[in-house]
């Protein structure tokens, strides 16, 4: 079956259709929900969010422009929800951070543990810091997505940058520390 027979049938509500689609999509799309969320059991949350969300609303989708894009989107979105039931968003003084890069080009420094430091990090840091640097939003649009100002969007991707530059700066400390 054809992606555009998936869709159609989907919008049909053909269970089988469904379950192609859930079946195709649902790695990428979890691979996505890895990021925004906290930990394996949240991103399996919100994957499930997203893929009823597709469902209830692929009658949106009117086959101009990328599925794939559309799926994705539907997807931060529902990941980026469950964020702003909960104040994660504090106001704070922009001018006070200094931005920082993280240098990773690292052969110690394993996908995993950054894929674990970036979900350690407080929730609005870590979801402005996907949405930029993994998602390529611009910080006009996180503002939009968070409903945020662009100036928040900013400091906050510049604390993200801080912490993620300390935790890996300790994490080859102490790989130094050990092969001594």
């Amino acid at each position: 079956m054809s992606l555009e027979e998936l869709i159609k049938g989907c919008k049909k509500h053909d269970t089988k259709a469904q379950s192609q689609l859930y079946k195709l999509y649902a790695s990428k799309l979890f691979s996505l929900c890895l990021k925004y969320s906290k930990n394996y059991a949240e991103a399996e949350d919100n994957l499930q969010d997203a893929f009823v969300t597709i469902f209830n609303k692929i009658e949106q989708y009117k086959n101009k422009g990328s599925f794939e894009g559309w799926i994705k989107r539907v997807t931060i979105n529902t990941a980026l929800q469950r964020y702003r039931s909960v104040k994660v968003f504090d106001i704070i003084n922009e001018d006070a951070i200094e931005d920082v890069e993280v240098d990773i080009i690292n052969e110690d420094i394993s996908l995993d543990f950054l894929l674990n430091i970036i979900q350690e990090l407080p929730d609005r840091y870590r979801l402005v810091f996907n949405l930029y640097v993994l998602d390529g939003y611009s910080h006009n649009e996180i503002g939009e997505l968070m409903k945020i100002s662009s100036g928040t969007s900013k400091s906050n991707l510049a604390r993200a940058r801080l912490i993620l530059k300390q935790k890996i700066e300790a994490y080859k400390a102490n790989l130094n520390s050990q092969s001594l």
